[in-house]
């Protein structure tokens, strides 16, 4: 049955009865004018239609068929360049789905598209253009000839990427590296790409290199000692020494990773494998001309940059460093340690001492800035000058003691008493004490005092023979106990011996049969001997012109036995040893073995 339209042409009709369904082979025979050049529909295959139709869900397609065919329209990249009458290539999903519509789908048509071109790129293994778009899980996805590629995360670069983000919307040259149609699975990778670059870079960089030659390159790695810099296909390393004159602690400090450098290669070996470079040497070496800089006696100023045990490193400029030793800190304060005076990171100002150029060596001291007080210490602190200070350290020899703000004077152990036997300076003073004391001598480029407290009074012994003439009585206490005889200080200190022979009429071995320290005991002096400051006394002659009933008493109270130290214990054996020989000398010997202080 013919058919025609009361309007139109008999190309609208072909229309009307295609998107019918009336498309069957003896339709078409029967209108094979009308579909000259038309195909139909087939599940599989790509179809140009026009859009019809754009909603929030889905985008109509008009494929001159008994119906419009449906896109969800999250497949359109960018849904607001879609125009209602734009053409575009669909793919046939289905001719109908359970609600009779005609499904089709422009990813799969884009794909079907590119197909033989991605899959000529694989088998040929061409260089493609694709455009990074967003990061998923393990990668990237790429926009390949309007389709998505996954880029793996480790195909990125010959390098770990610090930011992949950051390479978002960029264009690279890549390679297919896999393929799957069924699956419609495209795998492609830069590295490759980049591999390739290098090792072409590298055999020109390998020709080319020479020493001192100064090359431009990319940080690959860092570590604690240096960096790797990839100088084009080949890896130099720049030690962290070589990368500033300066003290740095990291390497971090000077570069980071993927930054680019200029550096000049120092060394190499004989197959170019390890290739040593430096960036301090692109620079003047900040030593030249130092002493012209820095002469002697010039105040410069710095930044406490370390300090050890002996002294503060101060950096006066970029590379240059001066020492500062503890004894250069302070001329009155007493530094153990640089830290009591100095911080790291602290400015201070200090006097240039010397400078070795050769050496690398900047000596400074900051103690210069002020006046020394040893300048005026002799017009200060004349001999005979009387002075307090506090005891500020004992040692076995002496005290040492602080007469003003940073200087010392020594009072050495014969030096605090003229009569009595000192063993050790804390008999006499302890630290902390506040004493008087009178200066002997000034030694100025020793920085040393010679300090006394006995000068305060007169020496005893210059008047000793007068003060106790031979056969003068005397009372004295008994101080220390010898095998033969003891030791008796009298009343202005000066000490006396009286053998154990002078101690008392009877016969006793040793002293301590029958007396003990801190007896009282009358006697008379019986010899002077001034220019070795002894004095001998006697008991026994103190009772020669005394009545018999008061030498009686005096032996009745030291009868052997009665001191207090005991018979037994006076008696006892004695180890066999030098005192023995000791105890068999003459009374002179023994006082001759005990020595005043001064002779001590």
């Amino acid at each position: 049955m013919s058919q025609n339209l009361k309007f139109g042409t008999q190309e609208d009709l072909a229309e009307i009865l295609a998107a019918q369904g009336e498309c069957s082979p003896d339709f078409r025979k029967a209108n094979a004018d009308i579909y000259a050049g038309m195909d139909c529909l087939e599940q599989g295959k790509l179809v140009t239609g026009k859009i019809s139709q754009v909603n929030d869900q889905e985008v109509l397609i008009d494929v001159n068929y008994k119906s419009e065919g449906v896109i969800d329209r999250a497949e359109f990249k960018d849904t607001d360049s879609l125009e209602i009458g734009s053409e575009i290539e669909v793919f046939v999903e289905k001719l109908e789905d359970e609600d009779g519509r005609l499904i089709l789908s422009k990813q799969k048509a884009d794909f079907v598209r590119v197909w033989d071109r991605i899959h000529a790129a694989f088998e040929n293994n061409e260089v493609v253009r694709g455009t990074l778009t967003k990061r998923i899980k393990g990668g990237v996805v790429v926009d390949l000839f309007g389709i998505d590629a996954f880029l793996p995360g480790s195909q990125i670069d010959l390098r770990q990427i610090p930011d992949i983000n950051a390479l978002i919307g960029q264009e690279f040259d890549l390679k297919v590296i896999k393929v799957n149609k069924a699956r419609r699975n495209i795998v492609v990778s830069r590295r490759v790409v980049l591999e390739e670059e290098r090792n072409k870079q590298r055999g020109d960089v390998l020709e080319t290199l020479e020493k001192n030659q100064v090359r431009k390159g990319i940080v690959k790695n860092i570590t604690d000692f240096g960096a790797f810099i990839d100088l084009g296909g080949v890896d130099g390393l720049l030690h962290i020494t070589d990368m500033s004159y300066k003290r740095i602690n990291h390497p971090t400090e000077m570069v980071q990773l993927g930054q680019e450098v200029e550096v000049m290669v120092l060394d190499f070996n004989d197959k170019k494998e390890r290739i040593s470079l430096g960036m301090k040497q692109l620079k003047p070496h900040p030593w030249k001309d130092i002493a012209e800089r820095y002469p002697e006696g010039a105040i410069v100023k710095g930044k406490v940059v370390s300090i050890t045990d002996y002294g503060a490193f101060v950096e006066l400029d970029s590379g240059v460093e001066g020492l500062i030793h503890v004894s250069e800190m302070s001329w009155t304060q007493h530094v153990k340690h640089p830290s009591k005076i100095l911080t790291v990171g602290q400015e201070v100002e200090a006097v240039v001492l010397k400078v070795e150029e050769d050496a690398e060596r900047i000596s400074l001291g900051m103690k210069q800035l002020e006046s020394d007080p040893w300048d005026s210490i002799e017009t200060e602190l004349p001999p005979g000058a009387r002075v307090v200070g506090e005891i500020r350290n004992i040692a076995s020899f002496g005290a040492f003691v602080e007469i003003k703000e940073g200087v010392d004077g020594l009072i050495h152990v014969s030096d605090m008493s003229w009569t009595k036997k000192i063993t050790h300076p804390n008999e006499m003073v302890k630290k902390g004490d506040k004493v008087e004391c009178v200066v002997l001598a000034v030694d100025k480029e020793k920085r040393r005092i010679s300090l006394s407290m006995k000068h305060l009074t007169e020496d005893p012994w210059d008047s000793v023979e007068t003060t106790y003439p031979v056969d003068a009585e005397v009372k004295g206490k008994i101080v220390r106990m010898l095998d033969r005889g003891v030791v008796v200080e009298l009343a202005d200190g000066i000490e006396g011996f009286i053998p154990v022979s002078k101690l008392t009429a009877e016969y006793i071995k040793v002293p301590a049969d029958a007396f003990k320290v801190g007896d009282e005991v009358p006697a008379v002096v019986t010899e002077i001997d001034q220019n070795n400051r002894k004095i001998f006394l006697s008991v026994v002659d103190y009772f020669k012109n005394r009545e018999s009933a008061e030498l009686k008493a005096w032996m009745d109270s030291h009868k052997p036995g009665e001191s207090g130290t005991t018979i037994g214990e006076a008696a006892a054996p004695k180890k066999k040893s030098t005192k023995k020989k000791a105890a068999e000398k003459p009374a002179e010997e023994a006082a001759e073995a005990e020595k005043p202080a001064e002779e001590a």
